[in-house]
Formats: C-alpha cells, sequence, structure tokens
C-alpha cells in the first residue's frame, strides 16, 4: 500500500482515539460531577470502545499503531523503514493534536487550552508498566500469528490499564502531548510530559527484549 495512504490512515485514527479519549472525558465531567471513579470508567469504556473500532477499521490499511512507540519498536522488528517509520510518527502526532482541537470545539470550548492538570513524575513506573504492557500485547499477539486478535486484546488491556495504573495508561507519547492542549479531565499539564515520555520509552524497550526472549524464532506476520 502506497506510504501516503497509510500515512494518511495513522493521520486520521490518531485523531479519532484523542476525540474518543477527550471527548468522553469532557462528557464524563459534564454527566458524572462530583464521581471522579465514574468519569474514569467513563472515559475508560469510550476509549476502550473506539480504539477497538479505529483498529479494525485502519488496520488493513497502516497496521493502526496510532502510537509512536509502537512504530519504533515495528522499525526494530523490520516491519517498516527508517524513512517510514518518521513519516508515521509525525503523522501520528499531527493526527492527535488535531483530535483534541476537534473534541474541544465539539463541546464548545476553546480550540486549544493548555491543561493545567499536573500529573507528577512520580507517576514514571506506570507509565513504564502501561506501555511494556501495551507492546508485549501488541507484538506477542501479532507474532504469535495471531494478529486479528489484537483490536480486541488491545482494546481491552488499554481499558483494564486506565484503572490498574496509577497514571491512567497514557501509554503513547503521542497521545501525551496531545492532551496539553485540553484544560479538561484528560488533559496533562506540559511539564508533566517529559517525565512521560521518559518512561514510555523505556517502557518499550524492555518491551521488545522481553518479546524477542518469549518469541525468539517469531517474525511479525503482518501489522495490526
Amino acid at each position: 500500500m502506497d506510504l501516503g495512504r497509510r500515512l494518511a490512515a495513522e493521520a486520521l485514527g490518531s485523531g479519532l482515539l484523542l476525540v474518543a479519549v477527550v471527548g468522553s472525558g469532557i462528557a464524563a465531567e459534564r454527566l458524572s460531577p462530583g464521581d471522579v471513579g465514574l468519569q474514569l470508567f467513563e472515559n475508560a469504556v469510550a476509549t476502550a470502545a473506539a480504539l477497538v473500532a479505529i483498529i479494525l477499521a485502519l488496520g488493513p490499511v497502516s497496521g493502526a499503531h496510532l502510537n509512536p512507540v509502537v512504530t519504533l519498536a515495528d522499525r526494530v522488528y523490520g516491519g517498516l523503514d527508517n524513512a517510514e517509520a518518521g513519516a508515521y510518527v509525525v503523522a501520528q502526532f499531527v493526527g492527535a493534536g488535531t483530535g483534541v482541537v476537534v473534541a474541544n470545539l465539539m463541546f464548545s470550548l476553546p480550540a486549544v487550552e493548555l491543561s493545567t492538570k499536573a500529573r507528577p513524575g512520580s507517576l514514571w513506573l506506570a507509565e513504564v508498566v502501561a506501555t511494556f504492557g501495551l507492546l508485549l500485547v501488541v507484538f506477542g499477539v501479532v507474532r504469535s500469528g495471531r494478529a486479528s486478535m489484537a483490536p480486541l486484546a488491545v482494546g481491552a488491556y488499554i481499558g483494564g490499564a486506565y484503572f490498574f495504573t496509577a497514571s491512567t495508561s497514557f501509554a503513547n507519547p503521542a497521545v501525551t502531548a496531545a492532551r496539553t492542549l485540553s484544560d479538561t479531565f484528560a488533559g496533562i499539564a506540559p511539564g508533566s510530559v517529559p517525565a512521560f515520555v521518559a518512561a514510555q520509552l523505556l517502557g518499550a524497550v524492555l518491551a521488545v527484549g522481553v518479546t524477542r526472549f518469549l518469541y525468539p524464532d517469531q517474525k511479525p506476520r503482518n501489522s495490526l
């Protein structure tokens, strides 16, 4: 498939993912004021469900990485070359930022409003765990020849990780950066981003190593 079409799919998918993440967070705040647990549940369910649908729709086009660390891991495994991986990452960041703007506008908020929601650097371990688990799920499913199950596996993992990680599982540098653009439930203050992204990269490195150890002979049969 030509690169332009794949990049369009990555940008569109990343945008729709952020519409789901931020939009459902705003809706949850308005529908369930004062109940943070319920807000998180609503945000998690909406995000997980949307993620399954997006991967099913766009996976055949680009692999539906929607995440720079997935793309970088795929580059390590030889699924993409350097130019393709770099272009994927750019498309993911652009799409994610655009998705946040759309979500803000849908709910009659400023298109861009920098988040003031500080998320402490002490959550770094949670982001290592969240990203490690996500990539283990993605590449474990693919390398074991069950790529058709990846959309359900990824959606289930992210939905669960909203609750079992202290950081609510960002696990995605593009998502993390884009969420600085909305001062709402799903937002993150710009100052919190570097620690989160560093932890995500560490989690990705660990996941690549462990996946290679667990599946030493298998090569990815196809993308998500």
